[in-house]
């Protein structure tokens, strides 16, 4: 491939990447609203999580969404895995002196967050989705889980562990991090980049990072000081 083509390609699955994790972006919301309910805050209040729950899991558009879920989680990580090892290829020997890239230190950690970020998925998807597939057993613990859709007793058994809760922040930590850069390199990736615009691009990014990294540590956080 001229080197041309190889350009082209990797703009290519940038623009593929970008596009994909701001999907994942714009569900992360939709996921964090629905889980907040899980905070006990009251009857009705733990009522409207498992409503939500049960649409989202016997409605058959929100099944289908889901396919396009793990495509575009698929797409966003296949992509970053092979434009980090190009990079990689392209670059073999690393810089001599300290500074001289001009990538910020989250950039040259993106895949290392990512990877991260994969271990923390597959940890949830066995204890939540793939009990829900019935792929694995429901976890065990304080409440009885009446069947596998019940994901409020599922949370409360998984969370009244301290040290799963403290494993859980951490990993959503990592997550924040990763969601910081990302927000704001794929808008630089679809070339939505202007000294008129950028700052306040920046500026959403953060405190979209901010409020969903604070909103999903809070779960955890409310069953760890309340044990």
């Amino acid at each position: 491939m001229s080197n041309k083509g190889f350009h082209q390609a990797s703009i290519t699955k940038k623009i593929i990447m970008a596009v994909a994790g701001l999907f994942l972006v714009a569900f992360l919301v939709v996921h964090l609203a629905i889980n907040l309910f899980i905070l006990p805050i009251s009857e009705e209040h733990v009522a409207v999580f498992e409503e939500a729950v049960h649409f989202m899991t016997s409605n058959p558009l929100i099944k289908i969404m889901e396919f396009v879920l793990f495509g575009g989680f698929i797409l966003h990580a296949l992509y970053g895995i092979i434009l980090q090892l190009q990079n990689w290829a392209a670059r073999p020997k690393r810089y001599k002196v300290s500074g001289t890239s001009e990538e910020t230190f989250l950039s040259r950690y993106m895949i290392h967050t990512g990877l991260i970020i994969f271990t923390f998925l597959v940890i949830h998807f066995i204890n939540f989705y793939f009990v829900k597939l019935g792929w694995t057993d429901a976890p065990t613990g304080v409440n009885a889980v009446r069947d596998n859709h019940d994901f409020y007793n599922m949370a409360v058994n998984l969370f009244s562990s301290s040290t799963y809760s403290i494993i859980y922040i951490v990993l959503l930590l990592f997550l924040g991090f990763h969601l910081y850069h990302a927000f704001q390199s794929a808008f630089q990736t679809l070339g939505l980049t202007h000294t008129k615009y950028t700052p306040a691009i920046k500026l959403i990014g953060t405190i979209y990072t901010i409020l969903v990294t604070l909103g999903f540590i809070s779960i955890p956080l409310y069953f760890l000081i309340n044990a």
